[in-house]
């Protein structure tokens, strides 16, 4: 290097970044603020998302109780799908049809469903369905715990057991008690014949309970006419308290009485103007989940929880020794949904409106008004 070189004045450092200096006091008030709106932000999807989830379950409480018992949502969807693409030539099998049935009363039951879904990615969806599974098992698991108790109250005063059974403990349920196994034994046979209630308890092959059997709870009188089996069928007190438990309310279900000939509903009616000038009304679950009369699912539901109670098993499953709830439920909803021929459907639909009487559930819009007073 040459010394003209060495001794040659250097060019000044320009500041490229252009900045003017301020503050940092100022600066650090200027990034805090910053964060905290970043956290307010953080905070409002938070909050946004907590709505969401608490929506959803709340949504997911019908699905058990008027749509299917066991069905996963997607399962229905696909079906439904299945159908617009192949068009209404279309072939389908019974299962099939089932799974369709099922989808339109969620549908029916979610009016929102399917607009939303359209709007949402695989993960949101994926997200949502397991927030509608979670509020539709926490449905089953209470109404579980409701009917527990109550039901073995029932049993202990309708049979005038001196021996009581407990709700605490289900061991002593199902057909090791006498009372909770003449209410499971199939109507078609005799709990009074010691043949038959031996074979039940040993589980023979002659004497296997199964869902292919309507159980004697079913029946009015716990018995039933061998030359008319729909005579008397899903006419039980007892049925029909468990049905206001889960529906009305467990208060509800001791009022049960008469043959539902019109008059209980419109003293029912007076009776709640009456609470609606005195307290709160607190809105039953038939109202929040908007069934404004029984359906053939809601009696289905209600059956497999009273058979549950009854039964010596702790918790919930698919099936119980030979007795499969999905396909007992699928009976008594078949039962009404796919009566053969004109006259039975006529029967059928005698007996839902008898069952609306019994349970006495009011119009919606009636409530509506009823809460909006208070």
């Amino acid at each position: 290097m040459s010394a003209s070189e060495t001794n040659s004045p250097q060019a000044p450092i320009t500041d490229v970044s252009l900045s003017v200096q301020t503050s940092p006091h100022a600066r650090a008030k200027r990034k805090i603020a910053a964060l905290m709106d970043e956290i307010k932000i953080l905070k409002q999807d938070k909050a946004i998302k907590q709505r969401k989830t608490t929506y959803y379950v709340s949504q997911g409480r019908a699905i058990h109780r008027i749509v299917a018992l066991y069905t996963p949502i997607e399962d229905l969807i696909t079906e439904n799908d299945r159908r617009c693409e192949c068009g209404p030539s279309g072939n389908s099998t019974m299962a099939q049809d089932h799974l369709q049935h099922s989808y339109i009363e969620l549908t029916k039951a979610l009016p929102w469903l399917h607009e939303k879904i359209a709007c949402l990615d695989p993960e949101e969806s994926e997200d949502m369905f397991r927030k509608l599974k979670r509020g539709a098992d926490s449905a089953c698991g209470d109404d579980t715990a409701t009917l527990k108790e109550l039901v073995a109250s029932w049993v202990n005063i309708e049979c005038h057991l001196t021996m009581l059974i407990r709700s605490d403990n289900k061991h002593h349920h199902g057909f090791v008690s006498d009372a909770c196994g003449r209410l499971l034994c199939p109507a078609e046979w005799s709990w009074e014949d010691l043949v038959v209630r031996a074979g039940i308890c040993d589980c023979t092959i002659a004497f296997i309970v199964s869902e292919n059997s309507w159980p004697s709870y079913m029946y009015e009188n716990y018995k039933a006419d061998a030359a008319n089996l729909e005579h008397g069928l899903m006419k039980l007190k007892l049925l029909i308290m468990g049905f206001k438990a889960i529906f009305t309310s467990p208060s509800s279900a001791n009022e049960v009485d008469g043959e539902g000939n019109g008059a209980n509903i419109i003293e029912n009616n007076r009776c709640a103007c009456k609470w609606s000038d005195q307290a709160k009304v607190k809105t039953c679950v038939a109202s929040i989940i908007g069934i404004r009369k029984v359906t053939p699912r809601t009696i289905a539901y209600a059956a497999c929880q009273i058979r549950f109670a009854l039964s010596c098993i702790n918790s919930w499953r698919a099936v119980d020794g030979d007795f499969a709830y999905q396909i007992f439920w699928t009976s008594i909803v078949n039962f009404f949904e796919d009566a053969l021929g004109p006259a039975a459907q006529t029967r059928v639909n005698e007996l839902l409106e008898w069952w609306t009487r019994q349970v006495q559930v009011i119009d919606q819009k009636f409530l509506e008004a009823i809460i909006g007073r208070t």
